[in-house]
């Protein structure tokens, strides 16, 4: 199935040779502006994080970009795209396995494009592929349909707090002019451009749990594909990724943060404001520490379903100033002259 090849390393506006500290740098900027959960104009601010998010998805994992760059750099972004022959990431591989003919599927709604189910979602996966082309041939056994898969941009207020999202899913039917034929020799049905298929649009809302965790399924019963010789259709499972976040990383139900400190602060001892999935909140870093410290904030993770919710851990980044005045290094100096720690020792 042809999509529209997503130039991810435009999107973030990043060299295809960046490295991973400049991926980061890149996405943290432009998710700070863009962000459903930080932005300020949260509508028009939507559709561009989806895009941010889903480049920073494949371009941060290695195996993942790995893949992308094995796509090729001629693409234009837009353009409608095929892998080349046999590429090992191709998708189109059909769940179940139940038949070579049966129904094919698109999402919208979830947060990732079909360029991104194909290669690396769902479909890449073995999951549902795009629908066309297909026979219906009748059958006399009955069977049940088969579970079709897709991925679901979650992000860390919905994992918070819970939600609702409405889901779109275009089912490949068969052409009711033609019957699924698309007419034979040079007559091709118009109704269906002589492919024997055209889209039938659903929707369905799906609840979100307070608790969900990154890799759950969330399942829509009998929404999969129908069921042959009367048998019952399959389910629909979706499968939650979280939304990268511009100040946390997520391991399981704990959050990380990032604190930038200056040296004397971490000498020292200092108050500093974190952020949290709430309100900000004030924590005091002890004298002494150390780049890399983590220092735990109990309960203020994500919600666990059982009850209670995970910790907030704080992790310490020392930074160095990258210029100084003549009096800022006379002040170094008069330090490294009378201070006695040595870190070679």
């Amino acid at each position: 199935m042809a999509v529209s090849y997503k130039d991810y390393y435009q999107t973030l506006g990043v060299a295809r040779d960046a490295s991973e500290a400049d991926l980061k740098k890149a996405f943290r900027k432009l998710a700070r502006e863009f962000h459903p959960d930080v932005a300020k104009d949260k509508r028009n601010a939507e559709a561009r994080f989806k895009e941010i998010n889903e480049a920073y998805e494949v371009l941060s994992d290695a195996g993942k970009r790995k893949k992308y760059d094995e796509l090729g750099a001629d693409w234009k972004a837009g353009a409608e795209f095929r892998p080349p022959p046999g590429w090992q990431g191709a998708g189109g591989a059909r769940g179940g396995g139940r038949r070579a003919g049966g129904e094919e599927f698109h999402f919208g709604g979830t947060g990732f494009s079909d360029f991104f189910e194909q290669f690396f979602g769902a479909r890449g996966r073995g999951g549902a592929g795009g629908f066309g082309g297909q026979q219906f041939a009748k059958e006399e056994y009955s069977e049940r349909g088969r579970d079709i898969e897709g991925d679901l941009m979650v992000t860390l207020n919905e994992a918070m707090s819970g939600g609702v999202r409405t889901i779109s899913l275009r089912r490949g039917a068969p052409c009711e002019t033609c019957g699924g034929t698309g007419y034979k020799g040079r007559r091709a049905c118009p109704s269906c451009s002589g492919e024997g298929v055209v889209a039938k649009p659903e929707e369905y809302k799906v609840r979100i749990p307070a608790g969900i965790t990154e890799g759950k399924r969330l399942r829509v019963a009998g929404r999969g594909e129908a069921g042959s010789g009367g048998g019952g259709s399959g389910d629909l499972f979706l499968r939650v990724r979280f939304a990268r976040h511009p100040d946390f990383e997520v391991d399981g139900h704990d959050l990380t943060h990032e604190t930038d400190l200056a040296p004397w602060e971490a000498v020292l001892g200092a108050q500093v404001s974190v952020p949290t999935l709430g309100e900000p909140v004030t924590i005091r870093l002890p004298a002494g520490t150390q780049n890399g410290q983590k220092l735990r904030v109990r309960g203020r993770g994500l919600p666990r379903p059982g009850g209670g919710s995970g910790d907030l851990f704080v992790k310490a980044r020392i930074e160095i100033p990258a210029s100084l005045t003549a009096d800022e290094r006379a002040l170094w100096e008069k330090l490294a002259q009378e201070s006695r720690f040595n870190p070679r020792s």
